[in-house]
């Protein structure tokens, strides 16, 4: 039997930074996880039923996975996806199962490997490799434990020592599952972050009946640009009550602006009546994302910016199983013009922090890195999404460290949906770190004990700092 995971995984194959990425691991490797921003239901945690077959907990929801399978010619349908216009799809978990397992070698070299091997031995203590022959095997014994008392949600909350988790609702969500949650009495810390996508962005699917609802929900008149300024406010604080340290905006681009209230107002009724205009669409959405930094400013929410996706890029795809399918693919974005507005208005508040994400890395040292490591209010969040990976953690830090440093980064998040993988995506975070930091300390640009702080700081610290938990 072979191990699924390695103590040196990740780590330098030379044995002196080998040796000390080793004592910096040690050190940090059983720190408490915080994680800021990710996609986990809230559901899971206030019901806290046992979770489902093993197929619908790792397969059915995770687009890492599905996308791979389907780019080799397997049908999101054979895998469970469930189609808009309920259309038939495979229900069985057991043949779903069997059906990832003849492809898992398609997952060689890649994040969701490691991230599914380290599930696999540290969660259910498999060590025998997936492959079709160990399918059935696999899946009676995932099946057989996740019935017991230890494996639900609030058990592997605790068990994976997570000290705190954000899922992401939309503005109009009533917040039902966190109220659930904090009646329960249950400490577990799970909170909220406000995402307003489907009421600042005119391409969103249904925006004029959405902007409708925020008008009835909080009162306020979402037909003028006061109101439904109003009305963000009012939501804002109500996602604050349920916890909310952040709110989280993925656009498009990361177009900002910075109107008169005259010229916003004008936008807004035009946006508002419905205009087919693109450049007034995207100027509306640009300056929403500075008066997001204004809020931002006056109550303290985080503000995230996750742009540079094209969304949705099948349309297709779209229309049969709609958002989150896999194709979502990133962009080149510009950061340094697209922020100028947004930096002129708020950018040198020390008591306001935005929070820049990028698919595009080739925006680190040109772009990202410059801006953070000057604008107060500026900083870098992680490698994100496609870069959520060993060599793509590797060449932010190589890319961003000399021109913003680390403290002007905050640490790690796992933006999952894929609750069993937390620990596994922060543990390659944490490795990955420290070799780089090892290197630092081989090569005489940083102190031993300097490299012990920051092996911290980047693991837990900051991350807690940045997002005020």
């Amino acid at each position: 039997m072979v191990a699924l995971t390695d103590p040196d995984l990740l780590f330098p194959s030379e044995a002196h930074s080998r040796s000390l990425a080793r004592d910096l691991y040690a050190g940090i490797k059983d720190l408490p996880i915080v994680s800021p921003h990710g996609h986990t239901d809230p559901r899971w945690y206030a019901l806290n039923e046992p979770f489902p077959d093993p197929a619908q907990l790792l397969i059915v929801p995770d687009h890492y996975i599905f996308r791979m399978l389907f780019s080799q010619g397997v049908r999101l349908e054979d895998l469970g996806v469930a189609s808009l216009d309920g259309a038939p799809v495979e229900t069985d978990g057991r043949t779903i199962w069997r059906r990832f397992a003849e492809h898992y070698y398609l997952f060689r070299g890649t994040p969701t490997r490691l991230w599914f091997d380290h599930v696999l031995a540290h969660l259910f203590g498999i060590e025998e490799p997936l492959d079709a022959t160990t399918a059935d095997r696999h899946y009676d014994t995932i099946a057989t434990v996740l019935q017991w008392e230890n494996f639900r949600p609030r058990a592997l909350f605790e068990r994976f020592n997570i000290e705190v988790i954000a899922t992401t609702e939309g503005a109009l969500d009533d917040l039902r599952w966190h109220k659930m949650i904090r009646d329960s009495g249950w400490e577990g810390r799970v909170v909220t972050a406000y995402r307003p996508d489907a009421v600042v962005d005119p391409d969103f699917e249904g925006f004029s009946a959405n902007l409708d609802r925020l008008g009835e929900i909080t009162g306020c008149d979402t037909g003028s640009w006061a109101g439904y300024l109003d009305a963000h406010r009012q939501r804002r604080a109500f996602f604050k009550s349920y916890g909310a340290t952040s709110s989280d905006h993925g656009h498009p681009t990361a177009e900002t602006a910075n109107l008169s209230d005259a010229a916003a107002q004008e936008l807004f009724n035009r946006i508002r009546r419905g205009s087919e205009d693109e450049r007034e669409r995207k100027l509306f959405r640009a300056q929403m994302l500075t008066e997001m930094a204004k809020m931002s400013r006056d109550d303290g929410l985080v503000l995230q910016i996750h742009p540079g996706s094209w969304r949705n890029h099948s349309p297709s795809i779209f229309q049969r199983f709609g958002r989150d399918k896999g194709f979502d693919i990133p962009m080149r974005t510009d950061y340094v013009t697209a922020l100028k507005p947004l930096l002129e208005c708020v950018g040198l508040e020390r008591d306001l922090t935005v929070i820049l994400f990028t698919l595009d890395e080739s925006s680190y040292a040109r772009e990202l890195a410059p801006l953070a490591g000057v604008y107060p209010a500026l900083k870098l969040g992680p490698a994100w999404w496609f870069h959520d990976s060993p060599e793509g953690m590797r060449r932010f830090r190589e890319m961003t460290t000399e021109t913003a440093g680390f403290y002007n980064t905050v640490g790690f998040n796992d933006d999952t949906r894929a609750f069993p993988s937390i620990p596994a995506r922060h543990d390659v975070a944490r490795r990955v770190d420290c070799a780089f930091l090892g290197r630092l300390v081989a090569e005489h640009r940083l102190r031993e004990d300097e490299a012990h702080e920051l092996a911290r700081e980047l693991a837990y610290t900051l991350a807690k700092k940045a997002y005020r938990l």
